[in-house]
Parts: structure tokens; sequence; C-alpha cells
């Protein structure tokens, strides 16, 4: 089959690979139909390295996905061949004291896709994945569904985390596609408002579309004080969705006493940093956010239903054997791209 592995930075080829195959009762082959390209690739693609995940080249990376089922081991139940179906790339082992606990995102031997060390990634023919991380789309859901279904799971479990969202007044920063997903999730309980900054237009554009009260580009304008003017006490939590210290900066300074700053992004630093004084005397709550929890189906339930709708979240499209010009194109941020799809057929 063809993969197209990462080779360097920056670098791209296509190669021949060994299909994957069957190993486990419960094994389940895949032919890839579409991939989503995340922030957390194009790390890889442009830095080699996230954290103390480096890549050995060559390497494929690729963890948003829907397929066909193709074939399926003898104990598999949930899935049968010929079904399509969304992928969940995380693979834990069930069985540490965090799985038992409930909380397979943190698993002690967790394997995820595209993850250098763990496992190879979805951009390619066919890969194999374990019964629990297929997921069945039926009705309306289409490939696209079950491939944007990774990150507004994430979107979704963030605004779970974040505790009641109705009525409240929230902040979003960053507005890639974690950031959308998070709005789409929190959209869907009725919050009183939702304020959005990000440096590209054509995603703030989209961000007004969705329903923002107010939609600010962090390079042109000052987007505290605009927003303390329009919600005085301050907001009642802040998503932070890009990873970057200016933001986490920005959400201490437009919270309210008591208010609730939920860390989704993914840096490319090590170490956060947050003003003393501010976040002591405010008494503000932080949590971090890892991936998700069992919210893969609730994110299902919430496109099929249409209290989520992804209509503008996927921007451009890309055939298999060009996805390096896909990811130049997200990694320089280019023609105000959203998300962007490889398409295998």
């Amino acid at each position: 089959m063809k993969a197209m592995m990462l080779t360097g930075i920056r670098q791209m080829e296509m190669k021949n690979v060994p299909d994957p195959e069957i190993k486990s009762p419960k094994d389940v082959k895949i032919k890839m139909r579409v991939l989503g390209i995340c922030g957390s690739d194009i790390h890889y693609y442009t830095h080699g390295k996230i954290g103390s995940q480096e890549v050995t080249y060559p390497f494929t990376v690729g963890h948003e996905g829907a397929g066909t089922v193709v074939e399926t081991g003898s104990a598999v139940k949930r899935v049968r061949t010929g079904d399509l179906i969304a992928i969940d790339p995380a693979m834990p082992c069930w069985t540490c004291d965090q799985c038992l606990a409930g909380r397979h995102h943190t698993c002690l031997k967790l394997k995820f896709l595209g993850c250098p060390g763990q496992a190879e990634g979805a951009l390619s023919e066919y890969i194999v994945m374990p019964e629990e991380s297929c997921f069945p789309l039926s009705g309306k859901l289409t490939p696209d569904h079950g491939s944007i279904t990774e990150p507004l799971a994430i979107g979704v479990y963030a605004v779970k985390r974040s505790g009641d969202v109705k009525g409240a007044r929230i902040g979003i920063l960053g507005f890639g596609p974690i950031g959308m997903s998070v709005m789409l999730a929190a959209k869907a309980k009725d919050p009183e408002a939702l304020y959005v900054t990000d440096k590209i237009n054509a995603r703030l554009s989209i961000a007004l579309k969705e329903g923002a009260a107010y939609a600010g580009n962090i390079l042109k304008e000052n987007i505290v004080e605009i927003i303390k003017k329009k919600e005085p006490p301050g907001l009642d939590m802040v998503f932070e969705c890009c990873g970057q210290q200016e933001a986490l900066d920005q959400a201490v300074d437009i919270l309210k006493p008591g208010g609730k700053l939920i860390v989704v992004g993914i840096p490319e630093f090590s170490r956060w940093s947050m003003d003393v004084e501010t976040t002591r005397r405010h008494e503000l709550s932080l949590q971090f956010i890892r991936r998700q929890v069992d919210c893969v189906e609730p994110a299902l339930k919430m496109m099929k239903s249409g209290r989520i709708d992804i209509k503008n979240m996927v921007t451009h499209r890309f055939p298999f054997d060009r996805t390096k010009e896909a990811f130049d194109l997200v990694a320089d941020y280019r023609d105000g791209v959203m998300k962007a799809m490889i398409d295998f057929n």
C-alpha cells in the first residue's frame, strides 16, 4: 500500500509499505476515506517533535480519520465489513489504574495514531485499529463527520469539564479547528455570549457566522480592552485554544474574579507562566485538557441531531498525492484555512 511519510523537516514522500495485518481477534482493518490535518501533525512536520515525542524518520502522521471496514478479527462485534466508521486515534490498554478509573485518555500505556514511539499514523491507504476505536457512522453522517469527530470530541469534552456553560459569557482565544470545536460544543449548550479571537480574518468571519458576539484580530485590536468594555465584570470562562503565552495572559486579564481558565491548546514551548497577583487575588480556577474521555459518541449524536453543524469547518480539500501541499498550506496559515482534508479516493 501507499503511505505519505515524513522524511525530514517540512519534507514528505509517498512510499510503498507493507499492508497492516489483523493480529488480534479484536482488530479492524480500515480503508481510509478522508483525513483531517491537525495542528499536532503540523508540529511534527515543521519541528519534528512535540515535547519529548520526537520523530524518527521516515514516519507517518495523521489521526483525524474516517474509513470503510474491509476486514475484522474473529471477536469483533461493534462493526462489520463495509461499515463506514469514525476512528478514535487513542488505543488505551484498558488495564492500568488510569483506565480502570475511567481516565483512559491518560492511560499509562497509551498508543496514539501518528505519535512517534507509539503508532504509525493514518496517512496511508489502510490502517488497523482495535474495535474500541471504531465508531459506526449512520444516517446523514459522512466521512467528513467521522473525521471531524476527533477534534469535535475534544471540544465537547473541554466544555463538559468547564462546568455549566448555559447562560455563561465565554471567551475562546484561538479559533483554529480546536477553537471552533469548542465554540460549536459550547453553542449547543446555550451560552449568553461567545467572544472569539484569532490572527486570521477569514477564521474570525467564520466565528461571526457561527454566532460570536465579538470576533477580534489580536494583531489589529486591543482585545482585552474591547472585551472588558463589552463585559465590565469579566468573562465567566475562557478557553485557551492556540497554545500561546500571549493568549494565556489575555485570558487571565479578561476573566472575572472566580472565573475559570480552560487550557486546551498545545504549545510548542515547555513552560507556561502566569501572573501571580491577578490569578491569586481573583481566585481563578485552572483546568488543563488532555484530549477527551467518552465524548466520541456524544459528538456523533450532536452532529446527527443537528445540534452541531460542521458546514463551516472544512475549508480546503486535497487528494492523497498532494498531501505535502496541504501541510504547507496549513503550516503557513494560508488562504484562510480552517480545516484541510485529505481525500483518499
